[in-house]
């Protein structure tokens, strides 16, 4: 699939909610940074560290909503999108572009969005999914060929929403700002579009 971005240095400023400045996420790419300072290899840590550290809500069973990269880091637990906040700040505090993508899922129901992230290494954009894995989910840092937690087959109903975005969908935004449940969330009120 072919992503649809702009120029990667508009991937590297924070805003109110991919947390760029947060004390906390500065630190974590710090450290991270410091122990890698190879860019895929950066990367590679950052993903990692955000997927096996920060759980997932569902998979947690944690009713808490989190939105921005520092309520992410300091709660330990966030739905994918959250958790997507949270890589795109800390690859970008340590100088790697990064923006926010979006697929549409559908489980036989009504479609719902599934946040992601896409790094700029080695000359082009590269999809990664910070969800966490569990049974039946073994998402993967990759440079060219995706490992996702919800790959989408050929026919599938399912869609990858080509765009990287700067910036946060407003509509994920306002269905985490306006939840006080994230479990419930999930079951009934999850974005369709982005």
């Amino acid at each position: 699939m072919q992503l649809i971005a702009g120029d990667p240095v508009e991937y590297l400023d924070g805003d109110t909610i991919v947390e760029v400045d947060h004390p906390a996420v500065r630190a974590l790419a710090g450290e991270l940074r410091a122990a890698h300072p190879d860019d895929v290899d950066f990367a590679r840590a950052a993903y990692e560290w955000i997927r096996d550290r920060i759980r997932h809500s569902v998979d947690a069973q944690d009713p808490r909503i989190t939105l921005t990269a520092g309520e992410v880091l300091d709660a330990g637990v966030g739905l994918c999108f959250a958790k997507s906040h949270l890589l795109v700040a800390v690859a970008r505090a340590g100088g790697v572009p990064a923006g926010l993508c979006y697929q549409q899922l559908t489980d036989g129901g009504e479609p719902f969005l599934h946040g992601l992230v896409a790094v700029h290494l080695e000359g082009r954009w590269h999809r990664q999914d910070p969800r966490g894995n569990r049974t039946g989910i073994d998402a993967q840092f990759r440079l060219g060929q995706e490992q996702l937690a919800y790959p989408i087959a050929e026919g599938s109903p399912s869609l990858d929403l080509p765009e990287v975005r700067v910036h946060p969908s407003p509509n994920v935004i306002a269905a985490l700002r306006g939840a006080r449940d994230a479990l419930e969330l999930c079951r009934t009120g999850l974005p369709t579009t982005p």
